[in-house]
């Protein structure tokens, strides 16, 4: 099974580097507007968001639906290839790729902790970075067409869907169709203070993902030195996945609370040094916790505390990547055109509150669990 997952993840992220970082330029060469290309992106996060309503609603997050998820993705990574020089079914299309990644992920993710531990996941998961960075090296060599960029994101898509199909399937032949249901015991007005901070948390990456580079450059970085830094940073991201293993026997709830006030400390650093390459590379180094820890001690908390762990999950996954990170790049692009040098200040206040937040809820929780 660690096999399985590890291609998975390598994969899933392999789709996602095509996705962020040479789909805009893919559409740029089909003299897609800048406006309609924030439009098609900005689906992906929305959907996201909207996903884990349908299944409050009574769509059954089981093995029938992750099976037409999948079905989804490949149909929908074929479209973009056949329908890229039309807006409208091009939208569509993106709509239904985030269908199909919406729901994939957070699916596996579940598995992944039953079969691992949380002391293991971060050794799995960090093939995800691997895939990320790796596709990046290997298809900016590539690129000789934007069609190229198209045929990977096909091909890659279609491999995921094969390793998540397998994996689902050795699940549920192990388990010889035994069938479990699971009352939905996630009240999201109840634990408000937790999921606000979570949200704030990826809020305040908006900055980081959408205006790193022309931050930098701006502030006289050179494009090359910015790259190694995003390279860095990843690289943190990978360490930390691989010897997390210490920190995740820790409490999960002190862990967000650490890893959110580092991020803000991160985002005050950007702020305060924009010209300084070292104080800059430092900050890419606390990556490691306020990215891959974070994630690994909040997926670990949440299947921890809640009992339908498959929907906290996909809850994790739509309202803060998703609902954060679409309010994030919104405010960060409001920010960045009015105020530009303080826009990683406003990312530390955010990400400040989300610690305060998930403090808040930490004095919460202690108090009901000596109730």
């Amino acid at each position: 099974m660690n096999i399985l997952l590890s291609s998975f993840y390598f994969f899933y992220f392999s789709v996602v580097g095509v996705y962020i970082i040479f789909i805009p330029k893919v559409l740029t060469s089909f003299e897609y507007s800048p406006q309609e290309i924030g439009i098609i992106f900005a689906a992906g996060p929305l959907v996201r968001f909207i996903l884990p309503m349908l299944f409050i609603k009574g769509l059954k997050l089981e093995r029938k639906a992750f099976n037409i998820s999948l079905v989804i993705m490949i149909l929908s990574s074929l479209s973009f290839y056949t329908f890229i020089e039309d807006f409208y079914l091009l939208l569509l299309s993106n709509i239904f790729l985030g269908v199909g990644l919406g729901v994939t992920l957070p699916y596996i993710e579940v598995i992944a902790l039953e079969k691992l531990g949380r002391e293991n996941y971060g050794k799995v998961r960090l093939f995800g970075s691997l895939g990320f960075v790796l596709v990046a090296l290997i298809l900016v060599r590539l690129l000789s067409s934007p069609i190229v960029a198209l045929e990977f994101l096909v091909v890659l898509s279609f491999a995921t869907a094969i390793f998540a199909f397998i994996i689902v399937h050795e699940l549920y032949k192990n388990k010889k169709g035994n069938k479990e249901a699971v009352v939905n015991d996630i009240n999201l007005f109840k634990d408000w203070k937790l999921w606000l901070g979570l949200t704030l948390m990826q809020l305040s990456f908006g900055a980081f993902y959408n205006f790193f580079t022309i931050y930098s450059t701006d502030n006289g970085i050179s494009l090359e030195t910015t790259i190694y830094l995003w390279s860095f940073g990843i690289a943190a991201e990978i360490v930390m996945f691989q010897y997390q293993a210490r920190f995740l026997r820790s409490k999960l709830l002190v862990l967000l609370q650490i890893t959110t006030l580092l991020t803000a400390f991160r985002w005050f650093l950007v702020f305060v040094y924009p010209q300084n390459i070292y104080v800059l590379y430092f900050s890419q180094s606390l990556h490691a916790f306020s990215f891959a820890l974070f994630h690994s001690s909040a997926i670990a908390y949440l299947h921890q505390l809640y009992k339908h762990k498959a929907l906290a999950q996909q809850f994790f996954s739509g309202i803060t990547y998703g609902l954060g990170g679409f309010l994030g790049a919104l405010l960060s692009g409001v920010i960045y055109e009015q105020y530009p040098e303080y826009l990683f200040l406003s990312s530390s206040f955010v990400a400040f509150m989300s610690f305060y937040f998930i403090v808040l809820w930490g004095k919460k929780a202690s108090l009901q669990a000596k109730a």
